[in-house]
């Protein structure tokens, strides 16, 4: 067992690399602002490339999965994202910035099925769900260490240095799986808990564009799609670009702390959704715990958007509590394979993983050009500074999106926590 978890654990580092990438331009806004001379609306575009890969390559990586196995795709995405980190730390403009964070997106959007790969063939059954949960926490440590820590560093060395670092050592753990890791037991003389994975099982596009088809006629399936992405939508927009200078320049935080207050909804996050997962299983239900939580991340987010006159500690609350609420998200997918035959369950977890992505997808860079729009003007160390008004007009959409998600909710069709045949 303890090989089994030394592999998977090679498996994680990726994720949790993963998740570094996706949130570290947060701490890094006016750095980023500076060296390639873009505005708002430029870095959030920038941010989003990793979002426009991310999401494009959902589908794909299951047939990956299915074609390479766990090792070759593993290795391969480690090193695409090591080498788009290179590009990206080196790169003299946008647009050989936007190809790394292109090429980052796209590459550890394997990550996570790779896992879950690792997990059928070197883990037993009874702790697929254990092993999966542990995945997501050690994503958002990767999330937090792209805060306070990803700060720290930045105000010792230049953040290309640090972001050029870290490709070295995502180039390095792509070497390391090649070598450690394996598809399954059976190719390290091991007896397994399934057959040894074999290339037989990929659908073909005629077969993945029908069963796309097939999931859309299911009510749930398109409300699924929508409401999620604005929960995540949401924390990735805040956390992973806009709340860090937000907080700087309004809440008079150094950029040290305002990372360390953003990582706070994180820190909810991730404890948030383990606890949702496992109320609602508890439950039988999954509507009606979705609703209530929706409820309660919206009014969370009014108060940490748009009221102006909050202290540092009840801003500590609101964001841990809100990121709690959040983990609610979590409940997406159980509901959605709920809702369609079994047979078309990997399918809709494809299409609704698309959908969580969309939200800071579309999210970022909406937020930077209204931000642009808004903007009266003034510079302070040649970066545009945004008004509190500004960033209020600019957040609308994120709190609009929240609101379209609770209102979704009430039209799912509640499955108590059975499947379909």
């Amino acid at each position: 067992m303890s090989l089994a978890w030394f592999i998977w654990g090679l498996g994680a580092l990726f994720y949790l690399i993963g998740f570094f990438q996706r949130v570290a331009p947060a701490v890094m806004t006016q750095e980023l602002m500076q060296d390639f001379q873009i505005s708002a609306s430029g870095l959030g575009n920038l941010s989003a490339f990793y979002f426009y890969s991310y999401v494009a390559m959902q589908i794909p990586t299951g047939i990956l999965a299915d074609t390479l196995g766990p090792r070759k795709l593993l290795t391969g995405g480690c090193i695409v994202a090591g080498i788009g980190t290179l590009i990206f730390s080196i790169s003299p403009g946008f647009i050989g910035a936007g190809i790394g964070r292109f090429l980052i997106g796209g590459s550890v959007a394997v990550a996570f099925v790779g896992l879950l790969k690792l997990s059928s063939s070197w883990f037993p059954k009874k702790f697929h769900a254990f092993v999966a949960g542990n995945a997501l926490s050690i994503g958002l440590i990767g999330a937090v260490s792209a805060g306070p820590p990803l700060r720290l560093l930045m105000d010792i060395f230049n953040w290309r240095s640090v972001i050029f670092v870290s490709g070295i050592i995502t180039l390095v753990l792509g070497g390391l799986i090649w070598l450690i890791v394996r598809d399954s037991p059976q190719e390290k003389g091991y007896s397994g808990f399934t057959d040894s994975i074999t290339q037989s099982n990929a659908l073909s596009f005629k077969e993945i564009w029908n069963n796309i088809f097939k999931v859309l006629k299911y009510r749930n399936t398109l409300l699924l799609f929508i409401i999620p992405g604005g929960i995540v939508g949401c924390i990735l927009t805040f956390s992973g670009l806009w709340g860090v200078p937000y907080l700087v320049s309004h809440h008079h935080l150094t950029p040290t702390k305002a990372a360390s207050l953003t990582s706070c909804l994180l820190i909810g996050w991730a404890m948030g959704g383990p606890f949702f997962g496992w109320f609602s299983d508890r439950l039988g239900k999954r509507k009606s715990i979705y609703i209530a939580s929706a409820l309660a991340l919206t009014l969370g987010w009014s108060f940490i958007l748009f009221m102006e006159t909050l202290s540092f500690y009840p801003l500590v609350v609101l964001l841990w509590t809100t990121g709690f609420f959040s983990g609610c998200m979590i409940i997406s997918f159980a509901f959605a394979m709920e809702s369609v035959p079994r047979s078309l369950s990997g399918t809709v977890s494809g299409l609704t993983n698309m959908g969580v992505m969309m939200g800071p997808m579309l999210l970022q860079p909406v937020v930077g050009k209204i931000l642009d729009f808004n903007w009266t003007g003034e510079m302070i160390d040649k970066t545009r500074f945004y008004s509190l008004e500004a960033y209020e007009y600019g957040f609308i959409p994120m709190i609009g999106w929240v609101v379209l998600s609770t209102i979704i909710l009430f039209f799912t069709k509640e499955t108590y926590c059975h499947g379909m045949e």
